[in-house]
């Protein structure tokens, strides 16, 4: 934790030292920063998701709940009907 705040203090003041710079800055510009931010919000939405659901897992696991316990399970029914005509394919 310590490694991650100075290097964000480090990143802060090196911003701050660095003179004007005279560019252009292109329109797509904000399109990219948009898509890059977009990835990274689906990314890490992704890696909590998974890891979310690992931990889950392991507390029911430990607490011994069953996660499929009050689901209702249908029997599988084929019913034939003499009067009726199969569907042709």
């Amino acid at each position: 934790m310590k490694l991650l705040l100075s290097m964000l203090y480090f990143a802060c003041f090196s911003v701050m030292l660095v003179p004007t710079a005279h560019a252009y800055l292109d329109p797509s510009v904000m399109t990219y920063t948009i898509q890059v931010v977009a990835g990274v919000v689906v990314a890490v939405g992704a890696v909590v998701g998974i890891y979310w659901r690992k931990a889950k897992r392991k507390v029911q696991n430990k607490l011994g709940m069953d996660e499929n316990s009050k689901k209702s399970i249908e029997d599988d029914v084929i019913e034939i009907r003499e009067d009726e005509t199969p569907p042709v394919n």
